[in-house]
């Protein structure tokens, strides 16, 4: 107790020259931890209190509160001197010369869309949209795809707890286009589409285009000369389609469209699997049931439908073997694209 005076001005001291915060909080428990000088002394004094009177106990306790204002000083201090240090260490000039700005460029997929669409104004398509969370009519009933129908099993569906999905096609376009606007019309629906599936050549969220055309007297040449002149605007080449028997609820008859390898040029390549052929969409002419779902009298009016995968002549025409590479926001692939 007669060293109370020179152990506070040591601790004080002490306080002082700590120069960061682990510094400081060893000072803190060396002087007022459970077993640090001051608190021991404490507890002498509170035992010398019959003999001594309270006034050890009291001189004991100011020099705690005293220490313990000049530690929490010292934390506050050593706080400060730190925010300042690294706001001027990260300060930014602004008068500095700027780093200079890279151009940016559009997606692959969003250059294959916008071609699209450019090819088929000037054929005397309109582009139509629709929403992507769909109902089940428009989604399904309306398009021949009943609750019972097999080709339900075709569409791997995300659904909501509410009944509605997020749309597997952009078929249900047509339906919409059909109802607001009756026949004759010729439309394409370019947009995003969900599916179930992720591989090489599918992910879950994917880019799809319909067309759709009705009028009096459209006929299944009609469709393939359309498809063809398509082939060859696109890819710039004067390619060979052919169309394959196929099935699908919503047409009647029904194929799938083969353009002739853009690789090989028909000759046969790994990309074509030796075939000379390539897979680009499904097509047919619209089933009567689509047109009076629609409104449309189907004694009347005929009209044909395609449907093929932006994302697949994306890859095509780019010479990218794998889908999920548009995804993935590697910039080392999209610059490459801002040439084109």
């Amino acid at each position: 107790m007669n060293d109370l005076a020179s152990l506070a001005q040591q601790a004080l001291d002490e306080v002082a020259s700590s120069g960061d915060l682990a510094a400081l909080d060893e000072v803190r428990v060396r002087w007022l931890g459970k077993k640090g000088q001051i608190t021991e002394l404490l507890k002498a004094a509170g035992k010398r209190v019959a003999t001594e009177g309270p006034e050890a106990v009291a001189r004991v306790q100011k020099a705690r509160g005293d220490l313990e204002v000049k530690i929490t000083a010292r934390r506050e201090a050593i706080i400060r001197a730190d925010t300042d240090r690294k706001l001027a260490e990260e300060r930014i000039d602004v008068s500095a010369p700027g780093r200079g700005e890279q151009r940016g460029g559009l997606h692959p997929v969003t250059k294959a869309r916008l071609r699209l669409e450019t090819l088929f104004r000037q054929a005397g398509f309109e582009v139509a949209a629709g929403p992507e969370i769909e109902d089940d009519f428009h989604n399904f009933e309306a398009l021949n795809i009943p609750a019972n129908h097999p080709a339900r099993a075709m569409h791997d569906t995300f659904y909501f707890g509410d009944g509605r999905l997020l749309r597997t096609h952009t078929s249900p376009v047509q339906i919409r286009a059909m109802l607001a606007s009756g026949a004759p019309l010729a439309i394409i629906a370019p947009g995003r589409v969900y599916r179930v599936d992720y591989d090489m050549t599918h992910v879950p969220m994917f880019h799809q285009l319909e067309g759709l055309v009705v009028d009096e007297s459209i006929s299944f040449a009609n469709m393939k000369a359309a498809l063809h002149g398509f082939v060859k605007a696109f890819f710039e080449k004067d390619l060979a389609m052919r169309l394959r028997p196929s099935y699908f609820p919503f047409t009647e008859p029904s194929a799938e469209a083969d353009m002739s390898c853009v690789f090989c040029e028909g000759r046969g390549c790994r990309t074509c699997k030796m075939t000379g052929w390539l897979e680009i969409g499904g097509c047919g002419m619209v089933h009567p049931n689509v047109l009076r779902a629609s409104g449309i009298d189907p004694h009347r009016y005929t009209g044909y439908a395609f449907g093929m995968g932006i994302d697949r002549l994306a890859m095509l025409r780019y010479g990218v073997n794998d889908v999920r590479l548009f995804f993935e926001n590697d910039l080392r692939l999209l610059r490459q694209f801002k040439a084109f």
